[in-house]
């Protein structure tokens, strides 16, 4: 599910995503696939995780919600084999300031660098052949929880640390990293869980 020009870590696809929207006043949920690669699994996942955290996005009202509404649609495209990827014209079109963007990445560049530098290939049989499309099914039901997690307070940030390690995992082969992100998927669960509002 993954493309020989995919990026290699965290800080490449940061970059690739700063230098693919340069110049524009608002970027849309269709710019961000483009610029991650709509048929990659890995970076896909992992840059809905990362604004998802970042600040002055992630934080934003719905956000979660679309982040979650595209990578479900987009993973479970790409677990039926799909050629191309479709996405409704509408969430194609939502989208956020360039400006709040920018910051966002600036914000994680230094996160960026730490985790670049701790990650490795290690455990190759959790994030490839069968541990990806495993990787892949988990990460859809974490994206169909996060309009859930809108209502209860802190748990989108769970979420987004569980799709960033689960996409920064398939990104540097590092099967140590996806058993960390199925630990942290396992606390947002238990999170959610004890603090649904009914």
């Amino acid at each position: 599910m993954n493309q020989p020009d995919d990026p290699a870590s965290l800080t490449e696809l940061l970059e690739r995503l700063r230098s693919n929207t340069a110049g524009q006043v608002q970027v849309s949920v269709a710019d961000i696939l483009e610029a991650v690669g709509e048929r990659s699994f890995g970076p896909l996942v992992l840059i809905a995780g990362v604004i998802t955290l970042a600040p002055l996005i992630g934080d934003i009202p719905g956000v979660p919600t679309l982040l979650g509404l595209m990578v479900l649609l987009t993973l479970g495209q790409l677990v039926f084999q799909r050629h191309s990827i479709w996405i409704p014209s509408k969430l194609a079109r939502r989208n956020i300031e360039r400006e709040k963007l920018a910051r966002g990445l600036d914000w994680m560049a230094r996160p960026a660098r730490f985790m670049d530098r701790w990650t490795k290939q290690r455990l190759l049989w959790l994030v490839r052949g069968p541990g990806q499309y495993v990787i892949a099914i988990i990460c859809m039901a974490v994206a169909a929880a996060m309009p859930l997690m809108e209502v209860i307070p802190f748990s989108a940030n769970g979420a987004g640390i569980a799709l960033m390690a689960f996409g920064l995992a398939i990104v540097a082969r590092d099967g140590l990293l996806a058993l960390v992100a199925i630990l942290a998927t396992g606390g947002t669960a238990w999170f959610v869980w004890n603090n649904l509002p009914w």
